[in-house]
């Protein structure tokens, strides 16, 4: 299973790591007022069962065929429901949703930032689950009650699912999924005492902690479309990403491109934190044996190219951009720096915006174009940079998925200005191949990493053909119309 944000996607794998059928099915979102991001918990576990069904057709698989079950989840996502009905407390509130960003400010100006980040890797943001969880406790009418109670449960999506699926037998999570909650002491691997008391959160309404390669489950034939299997492998979606693109290496690193891109570097059985304020995470425990990994995101990046589609009308599909950018030999030095909602690391200013710099009256759409695809790729680069300088780590090799690694010309771009090869993977559900390779493993599918090294597929590699001297010069015009960007918003508006 991969049950992201807006879509479930369920998977068969065969024992060559194929795709044998797959169903999916959209999740709507709720969006109650303005920056807060809700899912019906029910609507969830419905796209479920829906996608399931659908992938089982596809294969022509019966339920007793079905070896383990693994699932990857969309992260930092809260759910919370009582534990004699199994009926949801309120909606799930997303990983996207802001709704507790001044409870996070008032952490930051207490101080407690450099605690919290040295105990749990992560950065005081309302991405995390930590002040979701607060949240529901002090505003859902009889929520803390039950909790202390121990008759409410509450627990990343995975949590929910599991439940679910094990008809209430089994509550749980893994260590992974946990440290992003911001409630994970990573070093011990634990739920931190001093953190849940600092946010009033009682323990017991905490699931229990499993390695990513376990069986943590069993599913319940009942509950869970006549399927009497172990569940086996938990894990977050981008950790999930990453095992499933075999990175399973100290230095071994993966991008995944969507609406941002979200990048992670396999950094050992040691955390290291970043002097570029990247996040710490776990990777994943199997048998006891830890990884951890450096977690940076990219803010804009396909959708920046949705922007030249829905917005600017400059190409009529996302496809056709890199038939278009290339058109041209260069962008005759116009660069964009697709800063819509603020630029993330190195740089952490969420005040600046998208700027354009270097147009004449030469500048065609083409150039354009080109200049967005390009901006995707330096962001990554520097992004690159930042996880080869906080883990002293050489970079060989960049492992990539997502929609627009199907785009030729910014896969070529990227290699050229990374310097390094990019590979994209023959198949395209990596994540959920991830959460299979975990399920797997715990069951003697599969006997080791070696195997499922064997089994993947690179379906295209781009191979830098850039002069060093070309990228460097692009990279220090780069830097200069971040910097033009960086200025325009730190100026005051001239008044009349």
């Amino acid at each position: 299973m991969d049950q992201g944000t807006t879509r479930t996607k369920a998977v068969l794998f065969d024992e060559n790591g194929q795709v044998a059928g797959l169903g999916s099915s959209a999740v709507p979102r709720i969006l109650p007022r303005p920056a807060w991001v809700e899912q019906d918990p029910e609507v969830i576990w419905e796209s479920v069962l829906r996608s399931t069904r659908i992938a089982m057709r596809a294969a022509r698989c019966s339920p007793r065929q079905i070896t383990a079950v693994g699932i990857a989840n969309q992260g930092e996502t809260v759910v919370a429901w009582n534990k004699s009905s199994g009926k949801p407390l309120y909606n799930a509130i997303l990983w996207q949703c802001r709704r507790t960003a001044d409870m996070c400010e008032k952490l930051k100006k207490a101080g407690l930032e450099p605690l919290i980040r040295r105990k749990t890797g992560l950065l005081v943001d309302p991405y995390f689950s930590a002040t979701k969880i607060r949240w529901i406790l002090d505003n859902v009418k009889g929520a803390r009650q039950q909790a202390l109670k121990g008759e409410a449960l509450l627990g990343t999506s995975d949590t929910w699912l599991v439940w679910k699926m094990s008809d209430g037998r089994d509550f749980v999570t893994d260590f992974a999924t946990a440290s992003r909650t911001m409630l994970l002491g990573i070093h011990k691997l634990d739920w931190d005492d001093e953190i849940l008391k600092m946010f009033r959160l009682p323990s017991k309404v905490l699931p229990e902690l499993r390695s990513n390669s376990e069986t943590s489950s069993y599913t319940d034939p009942r509950s869970f479309l006549g399927i009497d299997a172990p569940i086996s492998g938990l894990i977050v979606d981008q950790q999930g990403a990453l095992f499933g693109h075999g990175c399973y290496k100290q230095g071994d690193m993966k991008n995944t491109y969507g609406t941002g891109c979200f990048l992670l570097m396999n950094i050992g059985n040691l955390p290291r934190f970043s002097r570029h304020r990247l996040l710490t995470t776990v990777a994943w425990v199997i048998n006891g044996k830890r990884n951890y990994a450096l977690d940076g995101g990219v803010y804009v990046a396909g959708a920046a190219i949705d922007w030249l589609v829905g917005q600017l009308g400059l190409t009529p599909s996302p496809e056709q951009t890199s038939t278009i950018s290339s058109s041209v030999k260069d962008t005759q030095g116009v660069f964009f720096v697709p800063a819509f909602v603020g630029l993330a690391a190195p740089y952490w200013e969420s005040n600046v915006r998208g700027t354009v710099v270097g147009i004449t009256e030469g500048t065609t759409s083409a150039h354009v174009v080109r200049a967005t695809l390009e901006a995707i790729a330096y962001q990554v680069k520097e992004l690159l940079d930042c996880m080869e300088a906080d883990s002293q780590l050489k970079v060989r090799k960049l492992t990539v998925d997502g929609g627009p690694t199907g785009n030729p010309f910014l896969m070529q771009f990227q290699a050229d200005i990374s310097g390094i090869p990019i590979e994209v993977p023959s198949v395209r559900e990596v994540t959920a191949q991830g959460a299979a390779f975990l399920a797997g493993l715990a069951v003697d599918f599969w006997e080791n990493v070696e195997d499922l090294t064997r089994l993947r597929r690179i379906a295209r590699v781009y191979r830098p053909k850039m002069s060093e001297e070309s990228r460097t010069r692009l990279l220090r015009e780069w830097k200069r119309a971040v910097a033009a960007a960086r200025i325009w918003a730190r100026e005051k508006p001239i008044s009349n």
